[in-house]
């Protein structure tokens, strides 16, 4: 087992053991990850335990693992992404300034389950054979888009349409910060 995943796995106890949402506490997640980490950090220099590496880097992987969209939340937070496609494990497509391109990114068809689950959960929205599309709004304005096999050939496809904040006058623009008067 690697150092992130027994990290991973401490934290998520200690999540069910007090009882925490890491979907409405985002803050309590990383200070638990944050702590685990540090700990962590400090047993492997004294054990033979596996070393976890940059600090900073093990924060992000966990927060995004825990309270994030897991292997997605990188994508989803690139802010020149455009629109996330999931066709099955090994086909996940991003579209850049328009253009569509194959990422490396290798997703199993549980995990694929479960980051699905995971995005519908704050809409309240359910898929099962009985229903088996959904459209629903992520948490950051997002929408998500889902189908499942049979209505599918073989995998889950998922589609994820970035909400991207553009400015449409100059006033925006003043807003945003991009220009000053």
């Amino acid at each position: 087992m690697d150092a992130l995943t027994i990290v991973e796995d401490e934290v998520r106890e200690q999540i069910r053991h007090r009882g925490l949402d890491p979907a409405e506490n985002p803050t309590g997640v990383r200070e638990l990850v944050e702590a685990a980490v540090v700990e962590y950090d400090r047993r492997s220099m004294v054990t033979a335990l596996p070393l976890i590496g940059p600090v900073q880097h093990a924060v992000k992987h966990l927060v995004d693992a825990l309270a994030g969209f897991g292997e997605l939340q990188p994508l989803l937070e690139d802010p020149s992404v455009e629109e996330i496609w999931i066709n099955g494990p090994s086909s996940v497509f991003v579209a850049r300034a328009g253009r569509s391109e194959l990422t490396s990114l290798t997703l199993s068809e549980s995990r694929i389950r479960d980051l699905v689950e995971r995005m519908l959960k704050s809409s309240g929205r359910r898929l099962d054979l009985s229903s088996p599309f959904v459209d629903a709004t992520l948490p950051d304005g997002s929408r998500l888009h889902v189908v499942i096999p049979d209505i599918t050939r073989r995998h889950w496809a998922v589609n994820i349409r970035k909400f991207i904040a553009r400015a449409h006058t100059l006033e925006d623009l003043v807003r945003r910060g991009s220009l000053s008067v």
